[in-house]
């Protein structure tokens, strides 16, 4: 359910008094449908406001009443309709528009922003620029509820009511912290292969230019990323037959590193002297003099290499059946 992409589009999703006033009418068991709602609370002024536009969208998108699609016949659900007294309605009202808030991703992205001041509030902060004006209506709302409370002493920042921080902090945050975890992890993996692919296409070039534009050196990596290597060239201009294979690591800093994997290790192995290991320095490809570190038989010549460490990042571990 993307509730906030729904909403945005009304002026006005309600006021606590304006729900407690709908849900008294529809306890009462007359019939009541979509038209006669609009027309009770026409030119009426409830906390100030007059257009209701998003008031009964937001109570059926939170399962909070259902309209029939044929008769419009608004009903009250029943979880909803032993609500005896204001601050019940709006605290129960308050509570549905949260679990489904918490539910869209978009209102993750509203919380991003958002930071903790445990130093000198104990509380939530939200930036209420967060919002945006596509979400303005939305701020209002968890505004009017009592959710969010305008800071005392910092101009457009709110601060979470205690009563309500401990759904944030068990249900909204954890979602948020996943979200984060997970753009990062797409952001880190563009990243990588963005400067993955810049550096191939650099030792693709500077192959050329050290073989004298020789045709038949062949870029694998974005058609076979199993292979084990990125580019297939020449040993020299005189060779026939391509039986380079060069596998490039760029890295950034005076000295170099890169991660190997298993299948790049055993293809190394099988090939032996007809194996490279290009090491790219990033911050120098753009300067015209620079030519890459080239690494024949990396198997022997860096793993076999006191200059070279070696640290495993990660463990795989099964349990072993009894």
């Amino acid at each position: 359910m993307i509730m906030l992409k729904e909403l945005r589009r009304y002026d006005n999703l309600g006021t606590p008094t304006y729900f407690w006033e709908l849900i008294q009418l529809l306890k009462k068991g007359e019939v009541w449908r979509h038209s006669d709602v609009k027309s009770h609370f026409y030119n009426k002024i409830i906390d100030g406001r007059q257009i209701f536009d998003g008031c009964l969208p937001i109570l059926e998108v939170s399962g909070i009443i259902s309209i029939n699609e044929e008769t419009e016949e608004v009903v009250l659900n029943f979880g909803f309709k032993d609500l005896y007294s204001e601050k019940m309605c709006q605290s129960k009202l308050l509570e549905a528009f949260l679990r489904k808030l918490i539910d869209d991703e978009n209102f993750h992205h509203i919380f991003k922003q958002s930071h903790y001041d445990y130093l000198e509030h104990k509380a939530i902060i939200v930036d209420g620029s967060a919002f945006g004006l596509q979400y303005v209506n939305t701020k209002r709302l968890l505004t009017d509820f009592g959710f969010l409370i305008r800071h005392p002493k910092i101009q457009k920042k709110f601060i979470v009511s205690s009563k309500w921080k401990r759904i944030v902090d068990t249900e909204l945050t954890p979602r948020v912290r996943n979200l984060m975890s997970l753009e990062a992890l797409k952001e880190k993996i563009k990243n990588q292969e963005f400067n993955g692919e810049a550096a191939e296409k650099y030792v693709l070039e500077f192959e050329e230019q050290r073989l004298a534009l020789k045709d038949g050196i062949q870029w694998i990596a974005p058609y076979d990323v199993s292979a084990g290597f990125d580019i297939l060239s020449f040993h020299a201009k005189e060779d026939a037959e391509a039986k380079r294979s060069i596998e490039v690591k760029s890295y950034v800093g005076d000295t170099p590193y890169f991660y190997w994997t298993r299948n790049e290790m055993r293809v190394a192995k099988e090939k032996s002297d007809d194996y490279f290991v290009y090491l790219v320095n990033r911050n120098e490809m753009g300067k015209g003099d620079y030519q890459p570190e080239m690494i024949a038989n990396p198997m022997k010549n860096i793993l076999e290499n006191k200059n070279w460490t070696k640290s495993v990042d990660k463990y795989f571990l099964s349990k072993v059946s009894n």
